[in-house]
């Protein structure tokens, strides 16, 4: 005689307790790791405008070598930089005649990721760290000043 012996494997699944404890580590790691994500994000941004204010720098550096004088408009340089994206250009300024000096500004245009609306600013030292307003936090030199 054999018997049908039916094999009783053990509930197998996940408790409710051990679902609750796996969302809340996932909620611990999204609330220290989104923040950082968005403040790389606009520091990427923020990129954008150095680069582009020393593509304007280099670019004044050679029309003052052939001109001995400063550049009032972007239409003057040889500039081969796209526009920034995600800033406003605002004019090239500077002393009456711009022998001297020069400074040029980029504002944030847009949303940005929580961060309020900043400027970076560049002169013919490099970067103006009294005049802008951009955060150290976002900042992708840190905050250095002039010289760069």
């Amino acid at each position: 005689m054999q018997r049908n012996r039916t094999i009783q494997r053990p509930f197998q699944g996940f408790t409710l307790v051990e679902l609750a404890v796996v969302v809340v580590i996932i909620g611990v790691l999204a609330a220290f790791g989104v923040p950082r994500f968005l403040q790389s994000v606009e520091r990427s941004k923020a990129a954008e405008a150095f680069a582009y204010l020393s593509a304007v720098r280099t670019a004044q550096e050679r029309y003052f070598a052939r001109e001995s004088i400063y550049a009032e408009t972007l239409t003057d340089l040889d500039i081969q930089a796209p526009i920034p994206k995600y800033f406003n250009p605002g004019p090239i300024t500077g002393n009456p005649d711009l022998e001297l000096s020069w400074t040029m500004t980029l504002t944030r245009s847009g949303p940005s990721a929580g961060y309020e609306q900043y400027e970076v600013t560049f002169n013919e030292e490099g970067y103006d760290a009294i005049n802008s307003t951009i955060s150290a936090e976002i900042n992708p030199i840190g905050g250095l000043g002039a010289g760069l």
